[in-house]
């Protein structure tokens, strides 16, 4: 296969957008804790139950696409088509963040019970009641979606500590995982637009040795805080879903009347 035809494959795997919506997105390391000049190697994945495809690096598919450590910010260096899509030397310790934020993609609704499903399952049931005041159809809409991904990774001691990044949407760590006591649970903080959003749901799916538990799920405070349980040994995956109309604008533009906004926080609990 030639280059345009590789390029071709690798935006193709890039925009699934049917198959991708109303599934997980996150950053999966191949490791939570490297050396000092080692490399930190990450997919990026859209699935299920903390387990999914790999998407290739394509920068027509993202926003944002960064690596954060101490005062040091910086995009991801990689090539179009590079799987996984992240693969870079750390130089220095402490504590690193990757942050992912993609561009909207459309999906429509033609079953009417996928809708219902996602919006069940998400927690966001009043849209559902909302849909029928305006006067939505049942099926044949369009809903616009984005994702807004992060991972923490330790290299070396990996000393630090997470802080909202001002993503529209995203999930903060109020813990250090590798370093810090997480006996009594890691206390995370959700927010929407920079406040904290209260009484949201957060979905959590573990993986241990390879095996993906249950998923369970919280939620936050009047203050946006919620505490996961955690076991040592156990990577876990965060998820949380706003729901909103979309702005007038995107809407004319896109024809979608509704928007999900995807927070998505990945970290690892070391085994004592």
């Amino acid at each position: 296969m030639g280059y345009l035809g590789q390029m071709i494959g690798a935006i193709f795997l890039g925009i699934s957008t049917v198959a991708a919506h109303g599934h997980e997105f996150w950053i999966d390391p191949e490791q939570f804790e490297i050396e000092k000049g080692g490399n930190v190697v990450a997919a990026i994945r859209v699935g299920e139950l903390y387990k999914g495809s790999s998407y290739a690096f394509v920068p027509a598919r993202f926003q944002l696409f960064d690596l954060i450590q101490g005062d040091m910010r910086g995009p991801v260096q990689a090539r179009i088509g590079d799987r996984p899509a992240l693969n870079m030397r750390i130089n220095e310790e402490g504590l690193l963040t990757v942050l992912y934020v993609s561009t909207d993609s459309t999906v429509t609704y033609d079953d009417p019970d996928k809708f219902v499903s996602f919006t069940t399952h998400k927690d966001a049931e009043w849209v559902l009641e909302e849909h029928a005041r305006r006067g939505l159809p049942e099926a044949g809409f369009t809903e616009i979606y984005s994702r807004h991904a992060k991972a923490l990774i330790a290299v070396g001691e990996g000393a630090g500590q997470d802080a909202a990044r001002g993503l529209l949407t995203e999930i903060v760590a109020l813990k250090n995982p590798y370093l810090d006591d997480l006996s009594e649970g890691m206390p995370v903080r959700v927010f929407y637009q920079g406040e904290p959003r209260k009484q949201a749901q957060v979905e959590i799916f573990a993986r241990r040795d390879g095996e993906v538990l249950a998923p369970v799920t919280v939620r936050t405070d009047e203050d946006g805080r919620a505490v996961i349980p955690v076991t040592p040994g156990t990577q876990y995956l965060l998820d949380s879903v706003v729901l909103r109309v979309p702005a007038p604008d995107i809407a004319k533009a896109t024809g979608a009347v509704w928007e999900s906004l995807w927070a998505s926080l990945v970290f690892g609990v070391p085994a004592e």
